[in-house]
């Protein structure tokens, strides 16, 4: 049942449009990340960043979990979120490499920066790369752990 209604979750962002594609695919994502630790300090807020693209189930079943559901108050109201599009795993490769996530193990891939910019988490072993069938409890579950070790 979970697999049936990601395939309608799915084909209905889909359909929707480029308009409503979580990952900016001309976006600067060093410039972005630059942006949300500044912001991040102000609000004495973690940075999160996840990894993703836009033809990637998985990676618009987590953003919709964002959105809505039980992650959304908590995504919200624990991080300031950065998405980066890693394209067909040609894109911002060289920034997920950087914090030590190996991207070969799925997306989408996270990793959670402290407000100064230090790396506190990363998921390394592909944790999400299967969000479609975590389903919105289990996802909440990570990130409410992932949240409860964040300074």
């Amino acid at each position: 049942m979970k697999i049936v209604i990601a395939i309608v979750l799915w084909s209905l962002v889909a359909g929707a449009g480029a308009a409503t594609q979580p990952y900016d695919e001309t976006a600067d994502a060093k410039a972005q990340i630059r942006a949300a630790l500044a912001d991040a300090r102000s609000l004495n807020r973690p940075v999160l960043i996840v990894f993703g693209a836009n033809w990637c189930g998985d990676c618009i079943v987590l953003d919709m979990a964002f959105k809505s559901g039980a992650s959304a108050s908590l995504i919200q109201k624990n991080f300031r979120v950065v998405k980066v599009d890693v394209g067909r795993f040609d894109r911002n490769t060289d920034v997920a490499e950087s914090y030590g996530v190996p991207l070969k193990n799925g997306i989408p891939a996270v990793v959670v920066l402290s407000s100064r910019g230090k790396l506190v988490h990363a998921t390394r072993a592909g944790e999400l790369a299967d969000a479609r069938n975590m389903g919105d409890s289990a996802i909440f579950e990570f990130f409410s752990r992932v949240a409860a070790s964040t300074p």
